[in-house]
């Protein structure tokens, strides 16, 4: 089969299109003709070489998600025939022709979607999900500030918590997604570089936010103590910006602040299916109908892996960037 493998650390063009074999499978796994893959900011890390793969998964084939066509099955496998339109989180080796996973991980898709959406839809809905609701216990009527709010997980974050009957407000360097935001219908969406941040957060919160769902890490820690309500929530997904912080315990403890971190990638495979069963009786029956959708930003073959990988870390991207498997 053909995957697209990191064939050094280094910057978008040590990724190459190769022949490789193809993956095995356990007897209650099931290997999938891969349709379409999505980019994630792992996957660049992980071709700088500063984010291995977790054990069991290739060390060079980067892809955390797919949606596909399953192929064939382990004799334990119980609910998945081949031809079932499945999609999924993967530890790695999305980036080919074919990946190999529990069945229990996969999703069917609804009609409604088709490869290249659902393929946008495991890694960024799945983590918003757990952030808001898993690890951030955000509830009706309640307000979450999400940083990097164009972004995969930004866009699926803002979408399931409208639905669920909490206020969303978005942050995003660039003009052009800020409009692009609010053409969505999210408001408001601040500009984190803008003077009076915190306050004009604030306000808009009604005095300040219970949830904070952060991409960045460093640069976002002292305008996310300042704009939590009191016993409010920090969900830390990402360190795009840096994880190391000077922390002022005695705000956290006056405010009476958790901060969380969450990671998908490196969970026993115990959580992970518990954690796809959720969203599957919670948010796919959403995608189904029409309520959430995946926002992507483009659609590009599997072989133009390098030049997604450049539009990513350029920032280009609103939404996701797909990798269409012909």
């Amino acid at each position: 089969m053909r995957a697209v493998v990191i064939s050094r650390p280094g910057g978008p063009g040590v990724l190459e299109l190769r022949d490789v074999p193809e993956p095995a499978y356990g007897p209650e796994e099931v290997r999938v003709a891969v349709r379409a893959t999505a980019l994630n900011r792992a996957d660049l890390l992980q071709r700088r070489g500063r984010y291995p793969a977790p054990p069991g998964a290739p060390a060079d084939i980067p892809g955390l998600e797919f949606a596909g066509e399953v192929e064939s099955r382990g004799e334990r496998v119980v609910d998945l025939r081949p031809g079932d339109r499945v999609m999924g989180l993967l530890g790695g080796g999305g980036y080919a022709e074919k990946v190999s996973l529990h069945e229990r991980m996969c999703l069917r898709i609804p009609p409604t979607l088709g490869w290249e959406e659902a393929a946008a839809v495991p890694e960024a809905f799945m983590t918003a999900f757990d952030a808001l609701f898993e690890r951030g216990r955000l509830r009706p009527g309640g307000t979450v500030l999400l940083h990097a709010a164009a972004s995969g997980v930004g866009t699926a974050a803002l979408q399931i918590a409208g639905v669920a009957g909490a206020r969303a407000i978005a942050l995003s360097r660039s003009a052009d997604k800020r409009r692009r935001l609010e053409e969505m219908g999210l408001t408001p969406v601040f500009d984190p570089a803008s003077p009076g941040l915190a306050e004009s957060i604030r306000a808009a919160a009604g005095g300040g936010v219970d949830l904070v769902v952060d991409l960045l890490g460093a640069d976002a820690w002292g305008v996310n103590l300042e704009v939590l309500d009191t016993g409010g929530r920090i969900v830390l997904v990402g360190t795009v910006s840096g994880s190391r912080v000077e922390a002022d315990l005695s705000l956290l403890m006056r405010k009476r602040l958790t901060v969380v971190g969450t990671v998908l990638r490196s969970r026993p495979i115990e959580e992970k299916i518990a954690l796809a069963r959720a969203f599957d009786r919670r948010v796919v029956p959403l995608l189904a109908s029409g309520r959430l959708r995946p926002v992507i930003d483009r659609v590009l073959p599997l072989a133009a892996a390098a030049q997604a990988h450049a539009a990513m870390e350029a920032n280009e991207n609103f939404g996701k960037i797909v990798l269409r498997v012909d």
